[in-house]
């Protein structure tokens, strides 16, 4: 046995180089105290955003005109049979009855709310619905299925969206998770730590429309990839080889 004395000297040290990953999210969240977050979404309108507006009244001759308002306009058939209002590059939607509205930069009950109150100066007790039809985001990376994923509704954060991609790998950098947001033409970029229970106060925790996730890989799997260290495991190999050798041969 004193042959593999040196094998487990050896590996112990190779063991103890190899970098530590905490792989836990918000490991720094207390497990005694009671942690109340609130972080609820902000997302707005945008120019090209698709949207499935719904408009109905007590007057039926009105309710056949919005039922037949997808073919006209700026308006786009979207997928299912629903038809769908663009917003424009001036920032807005073209409606019947009602002609241009902004709403850019309105959120989604905002522009409810504005729809409904130009509705009611024509037709009596006006219902409205808006829906965002086109919030996606993009996850690259070290997740385990990086896509482009179409998201119902108009709230996700960003912990659901890597759920979504199936996690991160034991090689994503949970402590510089990459957002990059383009708004108004403008791209910005944020890092975000999960390991860190602040994360829960960035706006970019929240995601909107069109958000992409980069999951960087951390140092060791660029040494597990680079060049140099390929040859790692015959070094070792080697090593230990002639680690035994040599216990042979002095004994």
């Amino acid at each position: 046995m004193k042959h593999l004395f040196p094998v487990a000297c050896i590996s112990i040290v190779l063991m103890a180089c190899s970098p530590q990953r905490n792989l836990v999210y918000f490991s720094n969240l207390s497990e005694v105290s009671n942690n109340q977050i609130t972080n609820e979404a902000e997302l707005k309108l945008q120019k090209n955003d698709q949207l499935n507006i719904t408009m109905s009244s007590l007057n039926s001759e009105y309710n056949v005109l919005f039922a037949s308002s997808g073919n006209s306009g700026n308006n786009n058939n979207i997928p299912g049979g629903r038809a769908g209002f663009k917003i424009s590059n001036k920032g807005t939607i073209t409606l019947p009855l009602l002609g241009e509205l902004p709403v850019e930069g309105l959120k989604i009950e905002e522009a409810r709310n504005l729809i409904a109150k130009e509705l009611s100066k024509h037709v009596k007790s006006p219902i409205v619905d808006v829906e965002l039809v086109n919030f996606r985001i993009t996850v690259i990376g070290e997740v385990n299925r990086p896509a482009s994923l179409n998201v119902p509704g108009d709230q996700l954060n960003l912990l659901e969206a890597l759920g979504m991609a199936g996690d991160m790998t034991v090689y994503g950098k949970r402590d510089n998770v990459l957002i990059i947001r383009e708004n108004n033409g403008m791209r910005n970029m944020a890092r975000l730590n999960l390991n860190d229970k602040k994360v829960y106060d960035s706006p970019y925790f929240q995601l909107k429309q069109n958000d992409i996730i980069y999951v960087e890989p951390d140092k060791s799997k660029e040494k597990e990839y680079s060049s140099n260290n390929r040859a790692l495991p015959i070094i070792t190999a080697c090593i230990s080889a002639v680690a035994v050798l040599l216990t042979a041969v002095l004994k």
